[in-house]
């Protein structure tokens, strides 16, 4: 038996959780989340959207298939700190490369096992998310939340520049090359251009400073605005480049913080929600198929228009911005959360979880099949008229 030191967990509130130190030896403060999934913790732990942030594994069992080097979503682990109950002693998978513990103290995360996340979950679906600390060299719960109380909050944030790419890259096409996208790297996961990829699509992955005319000096025949971390309200950049876009008529599709970006650019605000979406199992109404997907999420932010908020069912109707007609595309059964925008008069949409599904379900996976004949039905368009 693993002989761990003592550790604590201490929320802004003052509760406080006892445990024992897992991954790195040290203290970490960031904001708590819970995320619900069963599976996927390497992706999880991977996700930039996860940064600066404390994840609550809320399913008991944790580092079981130990970690290998082809699920990583990024070039690191991004997670401020990591809290499992029942973590694995030895992980066991034929594609395991190490395990998860090792690779956690390899790269200075900070960790607590031995943590009913469970209660935790509740206490943070009750209560909201909120910042905390985890130390496993001060266990003086006071000392420590003297401490958590002066961390920054994640209202305000911006973060976005310190996750994204320092240099341009490119994932070609699989097969035949049908369209280029340039992507601004906002947070960017690597199963977005593999999925891009797969429908003949070459991305340009661009770093977040980027300007619309760099991007579309790769040849794009769109603009994809990525996922990543913070709060949207702090991206005035993103927002003024998605304007630009959409004065343009250049084909635009969002993906969660890039969903709240082009909800920004509409004219549309943006709000914290209590504790946010984590997990992969959260029940979403695509309201052009009729259908309901189960969905991958990682958001704590929302886009707020005309009717949304407080649990209100948002009308499904026009709604008129500076670039036209808008519709509501999906919600979130769970809470109607709205989970989608289309442009009724621009090639432009947007959803606030993830079809990529690193790690979830592929109900998703189609809106890939809808960007790209977004792009085929302009280009096609752009040359009747230019014959």
């Amino acid at each position: 038996m693993v002989k761990r030191r003592p550790a604590i967990l201490v929320l802004e509130d003052g509760r406080t959780f006892p445990g024992e130190a897992y991954g790195s030896v040290g203290e970490t403060f960031g904001e708590a989340v819970f995320n619900t999934g069963m599976t996927g913790y390497q992706e999880t732990l991977t996700d930039p959207s996860y940064h600066r942030q404390v994840v609550v594994q809320t399913a008991p069992h944790i580092g079981n298939t130990g970690v290998n080097g082809e699920d990583d979503e990024s070039g690191r682990i991004w997670v401020a700190g990591y809290v499992v109950r029942d973590p694995a002693r030895i992980g066991s998978n034929w594609r395991a490369t190490g395990g998860l513990e090792d690779r956690l103290a390899t790269e200075g995360v900070v960790g607590i096992s031995g943590v009913d996340t469970r209660a935790l979950t509740r206490h943070l679906r009750e209560r909201g998310a909120m910042r905390v600390g985890i130390s496993s060299i001060d266990n003086d719960p006071q000392s420590l939340l003297a401490r958590v109380r002066q961390a920054p909050q994640m209202v305000g944030a911006d973060l976005s520049a310190e996750v994204s790419t320092a240099e341009p890259y490119v994932v070609e096409a699989l097969g035949e090359h049908r369209f280029t996208v340039a992507a601004l790297d906002l947070g960017i996961k690597r199963n977005v251009p593999r999925r891009l990829a797969t429908r003949g699509v070459t991305t340009h992955v661009l770093p977040a400073s980027s300007s619309i005319d760099q991007m579309l000096a790769t040849g794009a025949d769109a603009i994809f605005l990525s996922p990543g971390p913070g709060d949207p309200a702090t991206a005035a950049a993103p927002v003024e480049l998605a304007r630009e876009a959409l004065r343009r008529q250049v084909p635009l599709f969002g993906i969660c913080f890039g969903s709240q970006i082009l909800g920004r650019a509409l004219g549309f605000g943006t709000y914290k929600l209590g504790y946010g979406h984590r997990g992969i199992n959260q029940p979403v109404l695509d309201r052009v198929t009729g259908k309901v997907e189960v969905t991958s999420h990682n958001h704590g932010f929302a886009v707020q228009v005309p009717g949304s908020g407080n649990g209100a069912v948002v009308p499904d109707q026009v709604i008129d911005t500076d670039f036209g007609g808008v519709r509501v595309s999906h919600v979130c059964l769970n809470d109607n959360v709205v989970e989608g925008l289309r442009a009724v008069d621009l090639p432009a949409f947007t959803v606030q979880y993830h079809p990529e599904a690193a790690a979830g379900p592929h109900d998703a996976d189609y809106l890939f099949d809808r960007f790209a004949d977004l792009i085929e039905g302009r280009t096609h368009s752009k040359g009747r008229s230019n014959a």
